[in-house]
């Protein structure tokens, strides 16, 4: 067992550089100009990540010099993989919103090469099983299907399930922004936007002031109860929730075959083949900032390298920190970061498992009752395992691998940060284990048939990424607490640009992909503080 994510995979895909795609490029939202009239100029990009690959997507073909530097051997930050034993781990994706044909997400996603119009999704006809004691439920990608089943299950919650059913289709008719930032929408912009959305101001209105943990009080039966607090953390506001289930029973939210690494892989062929320059293992010490304007970077083996713009998409926590200092964290960041109530973070201690295919019947990701046990001084009663029986690549013939997620907080960040090495790895031993117990406890066929692959922790992910106490989302959306958002420039310095997910709550994959297209998008149309 090793506490490593060096290792990675070599997978990929063709990169077809579409005409459709290179007018994206070089025309944001439809506005007219060609590449060789825009000003040209050198883009510096701190991380290769979600959000700085398609930064220096964008930025070449709108007439940018484009250079990533990344601390890392390969980049894709935490949408990555690697190997053990014989087999492929997938940290980052469940589910990708933004996949369905005709959004403007999904032509983002086409535009920086992290999906292409062939692009082969996984079959699948869920979004998740909840198992308590005898009794499962599934909410289905059939929205009838799921209807019957928990109206079945519980003829008196009909009627809130139903509520349930018809604000998630609500969320399913409506489509993120990806054509430019909301601050910089004009009244037609904001008119559009109001129509692709006008059915989310009822799941707001129905889902947006109370939590998950609310929510599932609102259902009698036991086995819906459990079903509605197991994919998201209890504090969570429930809209989420419905958004992404709709993304998923919709088909926006999808599973690109090949997983995590292979996406970002495209990613990086995109970059290079339209002549942006990659440094891998090449840190960022710090961003160069001279009369009030960012100048370049200073490389961890103090290179100077000049630029007239530099995009941060590193944690920003790392960028206050470190590369730029904390005089320069506005009011809004220090809020947040300081109120941990308000705007808690999460992470997970996780372990994958090689198991033998004919032992494990199960598909997708499943929740289940274990015997309470306790992972980083946080009390577990319930696990979730993920099957990968989808991916015959990640695997070994007659071999697929389990994956098991437990959530994490500050706390338990803290209670992993402050062990020593040697105590370290032997509570990573000791929660694999008890893991593996009870995956056996629930799964008897396991029992001798599966091996531990790796275990990792928040620590892991605060050593890999720089990620503020180890956390693989943004700040959590709470009820009754204003949902964090930031224009993604830094007051008081010109030409320097954030590109990460942490500039709007709740994070993820479309935050960042998108942080990456606006901030060049503030570049060409000269928005900065």
């Amino acid at each position: 067992m090793t506490d490593s994510l060096r290792t990675r995979r070599a997978a990929g895909g063709e990169c077809a550089l579409c005409t459709p795609a290179m007018r994206a490029l070089t025309v944001f939202d439809g506005e007219k100009g060609e590449m060789e009239n825009r000003k040209k100029g050198k883009i510096v990009i701190a991380g290769g990540g979600i959000a700085g690959l398609p930064a220096g997507i964008y930025a070449r073909p709108a007439g940018f010099e484009a250079e990533i530097y990344e601390k890392n051997p390969t980049a894709g930050g935490q949408c990555t993989g690697w190997n053990r034993k014989g087999c492929h781990i997938d940290n980052c994706i469940h589910w990708l919103n933004g996949t369905k044909k005709g959004t403007s997400l999904r032509g983002v996603w086409e535009t920086v090469g992290a999906l292409e119009k062939d692009t082969r999704f996984v079959e699948s006809d869920r979004f998740f099983t909840s198992m308590t004691g005898d009794c499962r439920v599934t909410l289905w990608k059939d929205p009838e299907r799921t209807l019957a089943e928990l109206t079945s299950l519980s003829p008196e919650d009909a009627e809130e399930i139903r509520k349930f059913m018809r604000h998630v289709q609500y969320a399913a008719d409506c489509e993120m922004p990806a054509e430019k930032p909301m601050d910089a929408m004009n009244p037609i912009d904001c008119i559009r936007l109001g129509a692709s959305m006008a059915n989310m101001p009822k799941v707001m209105k129905e889902y947006g002031s109370i939590d998950m943990k609310a929510f599932a009080e609102r259902f009698r039966h036991p086995a819906l109860k459990a079903l509605f607090t197991d994919y998201m953390p209890a504090d969570y506001v429930a809209s989420s929730f419905i958004v992404s289930y709709a993304s998923v029973m919709s088909g926006n939210g999808e599973i690109p075959a090949g997983g995590s690494l292979a996406m970002t892989n495209r990613m990086v062929k995109k970059f290079t083949e339209l002549g942006g320059r990659l440094h891998c293992s090449a840190g960022v010490k710090r961003i160069l900032i001279a009369d009030k304007r960012a100048v370049g970077i200073e490389t961890e083996d103090r290179q100077t390298v000049e630029a007239d713009y530099v995009i941060s998409a590193v944690d920003t926590m790392e960028l206050f920190s470190r590369l730029i200092g904390e005089q320069y964290m506005d009011k809004k960041w220090r809020a947040c970061y300081e109120d941990r109530d308000s705007y808690p973070l999460f992470s997970a201690v996780q372990a994958a498992f090689a198991a033998d295919a004919s032992a494990y019947r199960e598909t997708g990701i499943c929740f289940f009752d274990c015997a309470p046990f306790s992972v980083g001084e946080r009390r577990t009663e319930r696990l979730s395992v993920k099957s990968y029986e989808y991916e015959p690549d990640f695997a070994p013939e007659g071999k697929t691998v389990l994956q098991v997620n437990i959530p994490q907080y500050d706390r338990e960040f803290r209670y992993w940060k402050n062990l020593d090495r040697e105590t370290y790895e032997a509570k990573k031993r000791e929660a694999a284990n008890a893991i593996g117990e009870r995956l056996a406890a629930q799964f008897p066929e396991l029992s001798g048939h599966m091996e531990l692959l790796d275990c990792w922790t928040p620590v892991t992910y605060e050593r890999y990424c720089n990620s503020w106490h180890g956390a693989y989302m943004s700040f959590i959306t709470k009820k009754g607490v204003k949902s964090f958002r930031v224009k993604g420039t830094v007051k008081g310095v010109k030409n320097l640009y954030i590109a990460r997910q942490w500039i709007m709550a709740q994070g993820g994959l479309l935050v960042a992909v998108t942080a990456g297209k606006f901030a060049v998008w503030r570049i060409v149309r000269g928005k900065t503080v």
